[in-house]
């Protein structure tokens, strides 16, 4: 048995966090396999985080704003430069955006607009439409990872989220190596000149690094695992093998 670990502030009772174990054993038990999922407070992530080498995969969890956005965006810097697969859904997603405005384009004041409203450098702000309850379909860009691991061109996914990456951040974002994966377009989306109609992004050069503004995970079933959260555990194995050899 291997450990993942979460990040956030795990709350009783939240669909979008009390589904986030199931999903990743539904996808595990594919493999034969078992994870431990250990949730990590955001406010315990503020200082050394050597006790990461543990996790063979870092999932940055929804439910934003987190009691420590800087524990948060550290784990996610945490991940992204020492290659442990990652996924973050939601309020994870958003985050990691900040982490990589912050750290790799040097926006050290990028802010999120749940947390900081009066920010002048938002990179994450309110959606002009709310994407909160909402089922959409998504276009999946050919030649990338989400598209390879859906095998289609299109789904459809289950939002719960308010916030997003403002559409003039997208080529800052494409020029860090983000690259938008799944994208929204209806209409509405495409009317919309302020928010961006990404709905996945992937790092690339890295393992397996990925944001959704959606959460698989509560779609997941023992006999129909995500593919996303899917892709994140196959990575996390070969992380996990890379820690005993």
């Amino acid at each position: 048995m291997y450990k993942i670990g979460v990040i956030g502030d795990y709350k009783s009772g939240s669909e979008p966090h009390e589904a986030i174990a199931p999903a990743i054993n539904h996808s595990a038990n594919g493999f034969g396999e078992q994870v431990a999922v250990e949730w990590l407070a955001t406010s315990s992530l503020e200082g050394d985080l050597n006790h990461l080498e543990q996790y063979a995969g870092l999932f940055c969890a929804p439910g934003s704003p987190y009691e420590s956005l800087e524990g948060a965006v550290a784990a996610i810097k945490y991940a992204r430069e020492k290659h442990v697969p990652f996924l973050g859904t939601c309020g994870g997603c958003q985050h990691a955006i900040i982490e990589i405005a912050r750290n790799l384009l040097g926006y050290t004041d990028a802010e999120h607009g749940e947390s900081s409203p009066e920010s002048s450098n938002l990179f994450i702000s309110k959606l002009v439409c709310s994407l909160a309850g909402k089922e959409m379909a998504l276009d999946l860009v050919p030649g990338t990872i989400a598209e390879n691991l859906y095998k289609t061109n299109s789904a459809k996914e289950r939002y719960y989220c308010n916030f997003g990456l403002q559409r003039k951040h997208e080529h800052l974002m494409e020029s860090a190596g983000l690259t938008i994966s799944g994208i929204d377009t209806s209409a509405e989306a495409r009317e919309n000149k302020v928010d961006s109609p990404g709905r996945i992004f992937e790092l690339r050069n890295h393992p397996f690094f990925m944001g959704t503004l959606f959460i698989p995970h509560v779609i997941s079933t023992k006999e129909k695992p995500h593919p996303i959260v899917t892709g994140f555990v196959a990575a996390a194995r070969i992380k996990q093998a890379a820690l005993t050899r």
